[in-house]
């Protein structure tokens, strides 16, 4: 039924391409600072398909001379920012834009942020562009040895695909959003494990020439036995 198929654009009809700026780690802080910086080194490694702006560290333009010249339009809810260089494959790799009240936030140093032209539910972009049936198209686009990078030019001409009801966006932002929070949550249980598997192998055992564990099963009480 051709009236609930998926709508296909090109990239370039769907977003305006923004301006970033090209400010390198040493001028951003973890600390404070009066705006704050989408580095593309963080999208490649830390954050996800949606960045949520009022959860997660985002690090600081502390300086308010720079935060005048960086010429790079402030971000909105909704916008994606795509890496456009990276050591490998990773190259193309984006976030969209959430959370955001009134805090001012750039996209910084080998960026490409993009503002959708009309209505997407929150979310889908984020995930849809960091799909495999979005990245395969990216991957034949990269270029260089041992950076491999994007060009605008070439970005323009990939395809977006999208459903045109934002009920069925709606849902699968919500799907996959689910999913990230039981990994959050399994992760959390995973770290708490290992610290816990960390103490027992550090009590079960006698310290150096010690005869007796700090921790022992009920019912064991005689010395170990110490031997070359």
């Amino acid at each position: 039924d051709n009236a609930n198929a998926w709508e296909q654009r090109k990239l370039g009809e769907v977003f305006s391409i923004l301006k970033n700026n090209t400010l390198s780690r040493a001028n951003l802080s973890d600390e404070h600072g009066a705006a704050q910086d989408i580095h593309y080194g963080d999208i490649l490694t830390k954050f996800n398909e949606t960045l949520d702006i009022s959860t997660t560290a985002v690090p600081y333009i502390q300086n308010e001379e720079v935060i005048e010249k960086t010429k790079a339009t402030l971000l909105k809810n909704g916008d994606i920012v795509l890496a456009d260089t990276a050591e490998d494959e990773t190259a193309g790799k984006c976030t969209e834009i959430v959370g955001l009240v009134n805090q001012k936030v750039f996209a910084g140093l080998h960026t490409i942020p993009l503002r959708p032209n009309q209505s997407f539910s929150k979310g889908f972009l984020g995930f849809y562009m960091n799909s495999i049936a979005f990245r395969d198209q990216l991957k034949s686009l990269m270029q260089g040895i041992k950076v491999l990078s994007i060009s605008k030019k070439a970005l323009k001409e990939t395809v977006i695909s999208f459903p045109h009801d934002l009920r069925e966006q709606e849902k699968i932002g919500q799907h996959l959003s689910n999913i990230d929070t039981l990994i959050a949550l399994h992760q959390r249980m995973l770290d708490e494990y290992k610290t816990l598997k960390k103490t027992m192998l550090s009590k079960m055992f006698p310290k150096n020439s010690e005869k007796y564990p700090e921790l022992r099963f009920s019912g064991f009480t005689d010395a170990w036995e110490l031997r070359k």
